[in-house]
This record gives C-alpha cells, structure tokens and sequence, in this order.
C-alpha cells in the first residue's frame, strides 16, 4: 500500500510539474505580428502556392525564371531559409 501510495504521489508531481513548466514557457514565446505587416519580397517575384504547418510559413515563389523556398515563423514572420531551385545550365 506505501509502495502504490508513494508511486502515485510521484506521479502527480512529475505532471503538475510539467504542465508548470509548459505554462511559464508558452509565457517567453514571441508577440504574434501587427496586423498590416508587410514581408518584402524579391523584385519581380511571382507567388506560386504558399504553405502553412508545424509553425513555419513555406512561400513559392518564381524570381527570374527559377523558383525559390522562403520559409517565415508563424508567430513572428521572421524570415528563417530560403532554398533556390534553379535549372541547371
């Protein structure tokens, strides 16, 4: 009975000191952007799709007949890669 009592008492404390720790984390995480805020582009780009997913913003875009990967932060929209996917010459 000590043994199952002392278990269970652990237990609880191991998830209230979890959901502690989410809830003073979740508290650091960046303000979400104005509204109206703008993410510059290259000159002359053309958006092809765009994704949303697992905190990041995937935009397509084709720059000069080759296409480029910008990836943005959900919460921020700060600019985080940029893949170019050029043809080969």
């Amino acid at each position: 009975m000590l043994i199952a009592s002392l278990t269970t008492v652990i237990a609880l404390a191991a998830v209230f000191g979890v959901i502690g720790y989410r809830v003073f984390k979740s508290g650091e995480s960046a303000a979400p952007p104005a509204a109206g805020t703008t993410v510059n582009l290259p000159a002359g780009a053309k958006v092809l799709s765009t994704a949303v997913g697992d905190g990041h913003v995937v935009l397509t875009v084709e720059v000069d007949g080759a296409v480029e990967l910008l990836s943005f932060d959900l919460k921020s929209l700060r600019p985080l890669g940029r893949v170019r996917l050029a043809p080969k010459p």
